[in-house]
């Protein structure tokens, strides 16, 4: 697993592959540094007159629901349409599952062109799962193990790779399922680093066709970077850049010393 990660990584790297980005105006300057500082290229593409033309020159598209207006509705539509139609691996953001009427009702419409991913805290996992839960907004109310039945159930039903992020973060594709246990408390201290382990995870799914080892390799690096970022942070802000940083600079040697993943029998 390690070796694959390692690979991947060189891959991405080498490939520097185009991500398209329907990413919440919160974000879009750390997602895309993220991107940036990894090797991948970003690009914030949100107009419907463009988004199903750009899905065909991208090696994989990002839809992050969590500023919505109807007008960005219409472009995640058009934009998930057209990866579906194409083959274009995309990746389904549920920031905020369960907390409105309106955000349940676009995450159903997102759900019928077929992501390829879905990559969320465990509450909105559930919410998507429709387990009859309390919301905190972006937040988490639950840990990704009470999570992870739901996580199964939720693959099951949209053919999706499934991953579930906490303490520990869950991969799960059919009977597959990777536990991840990297990263760092301050990360729950800055904005978007859900939404950048999004965007990473969608860049790794444009150089591996296994999506379930592109999602594991995704999230075990974000991980690590919010790692080794915890070194010299002193807090969330130096936190944030040390984390670019990182993502800059892991290699194959802090890979294999640090990169904590176990296979889930099944």
């Amino acid at each position: 697993m390690k070796e694959s990660i390692i690979n991947n990584l060189i891959t991405l790297r080498e490939q520097s592959p185009l991500v398209q980005n329907i990413t919440n105006y919160v974000v879009m300057n750390n997602t895309a540094n993220a991107l940036l500082a990894l090797g991948a290229s970003p690009i914030m593409a949100h107009a419907k007159q463009e988004v199903a033309d750009m899905v065909n020159i991208v090696g994989s598209l990002v839809i992050n629901i969590g500023t919505l207006d109807e007008f960005w509705v219409d472009s995640m539509m058009l934009a998930a349409k057209e990866a579906s139609a194409t083959n274009t691996p995309w990746v389904l953001d549920p920031v905020g599952a369960g907390a409105t009427a309106y955000r349940n009702e676009t995450i159903t419409r997102l759900l019928a062109f077929r992501p390829t991913i879905i990559r969320g805290n465990a509450s909105e996992i559930m919410a998507m799962a429709k387990v009859n839960i309390q919301s905190k907004g972006v937040d988490s109310r639950h840990g990704s193990d009470e999570a992870l039945a739901y996580g199964k159930q939720l693959s099951e039903e949209t053919g999706a790779v499934v991953c579930i992020s906490g303490e520990t973060d869950y991969i799960i594709e059919g009977k597959r399922v990777c536990a991840i246990h990297n990263g760092h408390s301050l990360m729950g201290k800055i904005t978007g680093m859900g939404c950048s382990a999004t965007a990473v995870v969608a860049a790794f799914a444009a150089i591996e066709k296994d999506f379930f080892q592109a999602t594991v390799s995704g999230m075990t690096i974000m991980g690590l970077a919010g790692e080794i970022a915890s070194i010299k942070a002193k807090g969330p802000g130096s936190m944030q850049v040390e984390i670019y940083d990182a993502l800059f600079s892991i290699d194959k040697e802090m890979i294999l010393k640090r990169a904590q993943i176990s296979l889930l029998d099944e």
